[in-house]
């Protein structure tokens, strides 16, 4: 007789013995049952006319979800950008980095050939020497008409017009600058490759052609002389031209006329006239033109009345009305001239003093 599991007619003849069959090892877990293409309708469902009896389920989705993609293709994006950012200069300069190159400056005193002229008011004094027609203050140092070079944009030649326009404001006309009170306003401007020769000019001046302040700035020695009149009188020009395909240039060649009187002098006080002839030559690369800052290589700068027995390294220590130079120099140098001086000393040209 057969066992509780076998069917009334015993075990069919051929199968396994004792009732098993080949299948009885398989277990049909969840997720295959839920994998199933076919679905035996609910007993609710095939009560309904034309009902079948099985349906097909629709395909179960395999893969990733949207949002693991979406984190996958932005982590990818962030991969290669970072790899091009590390290859490749952000703003599509190829040219290798060139190498700050130091200033090189000269500073050349011009010695009057006798008193200084002074008067009671610096308008007077202006209206009877040749600054008698310059402007005033920033409107003597005009923006050219900025054409695109080669390898530069209009818009990155203004960009150099403008930095050395603004440093020649900040050096030359600033009140604070030219009292030795501060440094700053010009200092932000330069490239950071120059700023150790800068600060070094100020800390430790010597006249060596490399650290003298009076090369990178115009400043008076405040135990001296102070402005007499805010109304610094300028005429100048500037030039931008290419050099290379990595650099442009800028050649400044402007003329500041000072009205002095001494320091804590009263009100009444005579005043005098003190000329600077500044000829700089600027240097930007494209760094130098996006942060707005510039390389200054060359000052060449006349200044006068001095006399050429001081050092005006540290200051620039005016002589003012009615005084004389203590020594003084080779042939006579105009400062208003356009031709270049060569002398180390040279001596005022009466023709550059008011005529009072």
């Amino acid at each position: 007789m057969g066992g509780p599991g076998d069917p009334p007619e015993g075990t069919p003849e051929g199968g396994p013995v004792g009732g098993e069959d080949e299948y009885r090892s398989v277990v049909f877990d969840e997720s295959f049952v839920r994998a199933a293409r076919l679905q035996e309708s609910s007993a609710r469902e095939r009560m309904t006319d034309h009902a079948p009896a099985v349906r097909r389920r629709p395909p179960l989705r395999r893969g990733l979800t949207r949002q693991a993609v979406i984190l996958v293709v932005l982590i990818l994006v962030a991969f290669g950008t970072a790899i091009y950012m590390g290859v490749r200069h952000p703003y599509g300069t190829d040219e290798a980095q060139q190498p700050v190159e130091p200033l090189r400056m000269t500073v050349i005193p011009l010695s009057p050939q006798g008193k200084v002229p002074g008067g009671a008011d610096a308008e007077t004094l202006f209206a009877h020497s040749p600054a008698a027609l310059y402007e005033i203050g920033a409107e003597g140092i005009p923006l050219p008409a900025a054409r695109s070079t080669a390898h530069f944009s209009d818009s990155q030649v203004v960009a150099a017009l403008t930095t050395a326009k603004d440093y020649l404001v900040r050096s030359s006309l600033y009140p604070e600058v030219l009292d030795s009170s501060q440094v700053r306003p010009a200092r932000a401007l330069l490239d950071p490759g120059q700023l150790d020769q800068f600060d070094q000019s100020v800390d430790h001046p010597t006249a060596d052609g490399r650290h003298a302040p009076t090369g990178w700035l115009v400043r008076f020695d405040p135990a001296r002389a102070e402005l007499a009149d805010p109304r610094i009188r300028v005429q100048g020009n500037l030039q931008a031209a290419e050099t290379d395909p990595a650099t442009l240039e800028v050649t400044a060649d402007h003329t500041f006329v000072y009205a002095l009187r001494p320091t804590g002098a009263p009100a009444g006080a005579q005043v005098s006239l003190f000329t600077v002839r500044r000829q700089l030559t600027f240097r930007f690369d494209r760094d130098d033109l996006r942060l707005h800052q510039a390389q200054l290589v060359v000052s060449y700068v006349q200044a006068g009345p001095l006399s050429c027995a001081e050092d005006s390294a540290g200051h620039l220590h005016p002589l003012l009305a009615g005084q004389t130079a203590k020594a003084g120099g080779p042939a006579g140098t105009n400062p208003f001239a356009t031709d270049g001086a060569t002398a180390l000393c040279g001596t005022l040209a009466a023709e550059a003093e008011p005529k009072v």
